[in-house]
């Protein structure tokens, strides 16, 4: 069963979305609770296995205090990410960039197959973090963030990148923010007409 939103066109601004209603004030929900749910995450995401998965449980059951300091360094790393994206906050670029130094620091560059990549050198409850953070500073490099939008929505904040032909699309999901705000439109329509003389 899938868990979490997976509509942004990329793996790490999924990540970010592991907010609901980022800008509803009191009304914003947190995904990533707890350590498993960034597991999950991570899983549904492939960005570890399921193997490593079984390892970080086990991991996390003997140090619950160290799980929950890395769930809290994934959710900062994903709001310096979303700062540095949404809001070109400097600061939040440097403090991204400093956890991608520890991060790489963490692994080795291997060639496998036709590509190279980074092979954490051990599965600890780093593993996640260091991963997250390798995706997000590897977002920041596309070419093509000039596609990145917020849902229109005043309260959802979600992101994603527009892939449209046009680069209209205004909603996170058509089905969901874009029917509720297509509504209440109407609606709001249908009143203004209902007061006019």
């Amino acid at each position: 069963m899938v868990r979490f939103g997976h509509i942004a066109g990329d793996r790490m601004l999924d990540l970010v979305n592991t907010v609901a209603w980022r800008l509803g004030g009191p009304e914003r929900v947190e995904s990533l609770k707890t350590f498993s749910d960034v597991v999950e995450w991570c899983v549904e995401s492939d960005l570890i296995n399921t193997d490593e998965a079984e390892a970080l449980h086990d991991l996390a059951g003997r140090d619950g205090a160290g799980a929950e300091r890395e769930r809290e360094q994934v959710i900062e790393a994903r709001e310096r990410a979303y700062g540095a994206l949404l809001d070109d906050d400097a600061e939040a670029a440097a403090d991204l960039a400093s956890m991608y130094r520890a991060a790489i620091a963490a692994a080795d560059l291997v060639h496998a197959g036709d590509r190279w990549r980074w092979q954490d050198r051990d599965t600890n409850l780093c593993l996640p973090r260091n991963r997250i953070v390798r995706g997000l500073m590897a977002l920041t490099q596309r070419d093509d963030l000039d596609r990145l939008h917020q849902c229109e929505d005043a309260k959802c904040g979600w992101v994603y990148l527009d892939t449209s032909p046009r680069r209209n699309r205004r909603w996170c999901n058509t089905k969901d923010c874009g029917d509720r705000n297509r509504a209440r439109a109407y609606y709001a329509r249908q009143k203004a007409k209902s007061h006019q003389p």
